[in-house]
């Protein structure tokens, strides 16, 4: 198996590289960044998602596509559109073209930052309601990746990660947190689940104080070996001005995009 995993030099895409190789798969990694070699016998490519020919030739060849390629925060919208965006739209289109049979989505959280928490499970499939500009682009992914699937049949699953970091950064990701180990259990559930057409799961670890549903991530045959909890400890106190949303502090009006300057 070929996997290509585009912003294979970002943090996820770090976290993952040495938890997807495996001895009878090739990791073709492509970012805009420089990729170090590190003797795993991976694919090293250099080059941009909103580059479509540049994307087409790195999806030759390639039995599924991992996009974890994009601003990973707040950005103004111009920057939002032709990266995440645009981008993403580029990275479907690419596949579709080569005829790569199956995209993972690196979704996020924030498609549903605005949604109030109200006491019960964050339910799979919730309707949109992002809470920044970036929320935007990955609704836009969401969507692109439906019609792909119904337009041209290509399996797409979509994952709207929690926080994925070593460990969780503060008690807000203790209900948030997705550990790098069950990261990678997640995307080779995406990967290998037969004929998945269209799905959207939740990316998070079976933490003690989740609040979002692991009914369709399961469905795919993920099962989570890590809790936040062990780090409850550790952690930083959250700012709990905006904990009554889904998004927490994305919610903030220090997030405001500020739109496109006149």
């Amino acid at each position: 198996m070929r996997l290509l995993i585009t912003g294979a030099a970002g943090g996820v895409g770090t976290l993952l590289r040495p938890r997807l190789a495996r001895p009878d798969r090739v990791l073709r990694l492509l970012d805009v960044a420089e990729l170090p070699d590190t003797g795993d016998g991976a694919e090293l490519v250099r080059a941009s998602i909103t580059d479509l020919p540049a994307m087409v030739e790195a999806c030759r060849g390639v039995d599924a596509v991992l996009h974890l390629g994009g601003l990973a925060t707040e950005h103004g919208w111009p920057d939002i559109l032709s990266v995440n965006i645009d981008g993403t739209y580029k990275v479907f289109e690419a596949a579709h073209r080569a005829g790569v049979p199956r995209v993972v989505f690196a979704s996020t959280n924030h498609t549903v930052g605005f949604h109030p928490r109200a006491g019960h499970e964050a339910p799979d499939y919730l309707f949109p309601r992002p809470d920044t500009y970036y929320g935007v682009s990955k609704v836009a992914g969401e969507a692109l990746g439906s019609l792909y699937h119904d337009r041209y049949g290509l399996d797409v699953v979509c994952l709207r990660i929690g926080g994925c970091f070593e460990k969780p950064l503060d008690t807000r990701m203790l209900e948030t947190w997705l550990s790098p180990r069950d990261a990678a259990s997640l995307v080779e559930a995406a990967l290998s689940t037969p004929e998945p057409g269209f799905k959207v799961v939740w990316g998070v670890s079976d933490n003690t104080r989740r609040w979002w549903s692991l009914t369709e991530a399961e469905s795919i045959g993920y099962r989570s070996q890590d809790d936040a909890e062990i780090h409850a400890d550790e952690v930083p106190r959250t700012d709990e001005r905006f904990l009554g949303y889904l998004g927490g502090a994305f919610c903030s009006p220090d997030l405001d995009g500020g739109g496109e300057q006149a």
